[in-house]
This record gives structure tokens, C-alpha cells and sequence, in this order.
């Protein structure tokens, strides 16, 4: 989710901020807010990479206990008495 998250904020504030947008109906500068959104993308994709390289980066260990030996059933040949 965070790399996905980044690449949307960086998409979205890389359009707010580079294109052309009528201005008269907000009263603030739309290209700042498209660098913020860039910058809370790109910090969104660096945690999400880092977070990946952890997951992947876990081990994990089995540990399996015996109890007690295994049944042994000894079986007779009636034809050898």
C-alpha cells in the first residue's frame, strides 16, 4: 500500500503542480501544494521500499519436538515355534 500510495501522490501533485489550472476559484498556490504532495509521495515510496526490504528480510525457524520413542510392535511368525 505505501508504494502504491507514493506513486499516486507523486502522479497527482507532479499534475497539480506542472500544468496550467484557473487559479480564480482557489486562493491558494496550486503549484505549492503540488511539490508538498511530491514530497509526501516520495516519503510514502521510500518507507514503502523500506518496509518491503524488512519483510523480506525475516527469518523464521521451526522448531519440531519428539516425545517419547515410537511404537515398536513386535510381530511372530506362528510357523517359527
Amino acid at each position: 500500500m505505501g508504494i502504491g500510495l507514493g506513486i499516486t501522490l507523486l502522479v497527482v501533485g507532479a499534475i497539480i503542480s506542472f500544468t496550467t489550472l484557473d487559479e480564480s476559484l482557489i486562493d491558494t498556490d496550486l503549484q505549492v501544494v503540488g511539490w508538498i504532495l511530491m514530497a509526501g509521495g516520495a516519503l510514502a515510496l521510500i518507507m514503502g521500499l523500506i518496509q518491503n526490504a524488512q519483510r523480506a528480510n525475516s527469518s523464521h525457524t521451526v522448531i519440531e519436538e519428539r516425545r517419547g520413542a515410537p511404537d515398536v510392535i513386535e510381530r511372530h511368525d506362528p510357523r517359527d515355534l
